[in-house]
């Protein structure tokens, strides 16, 4: 029995498991293991806590951009009732615009037309005074000519007094 290794083998192997207990050391293996243990739980909660942060700060992020959204939807709609009232505005500007430049060219245009009216009365006043003249010239004698002008003379007297 002293000569068989299996013998000595197990011998080793009791003593080697005796030190161990002696030692203390399955109870350090479970200290150690009691240390991971409670160290990785410590990381599950954090990481729990971590995760209904990102919730919180998810569902946050969710409802703030959802009330940016409406908020956008009411700036556009305000946007475009004052565009629409600005290029009404300006419509009716442009219409006023246009009727008030409308009247001035009627206007000149009838100043106009009376302006070449009494230009045309003007010459053909001048033209049946040239024409008389000669007809009055050429018909009438000098005593006729002295006549209508005494007479002519005399009605001015007349109407300006």
């Amino acid at each position: 029995m002293l000569t068989d290794p299996s013998f000595w083998v197990a011998v080793a192997l009791l003593l080697f498991f005796g030190v161990l207990i002696w030692k203390k050391v399955p109870s350090l293996i479970g200290g150690a293991l009691d240390k991971q243990i409670a160290g990785i739980r410590r990381e599950i909660e954090q990481a729990k806590a971590l995760r209904i942060e990102a919730q919180t700060l998810l569902a946050r992020f969710e409802q703030d951009q959802k009330d940016a959204a409406e908020t956008a939807k009411g700036m556009l709609a305000t946007a475009e009732r004052e565009a629409k009232i600005i290029t009404d505005d300006a419509a009716r500007a442009l219409d006023e615009l246009i009727a008030r430049r409308s009247a001035m060219a009627s206007d000149k245009i009838a100043q106009a037309e009376a302006a070449a009216i009494k230009e045309v009365r003007k010459v053909a006043v001048e033209a049946a005074t040239a024409a008389a003249t000669r007809l009055i010239a050429s018909n009438l004698g000098q005593k006729d000519r002295d006549t209508l002008v005494s007479t002519a003379i005399d009605g001015l007297d007349k109407r300006l007094h």
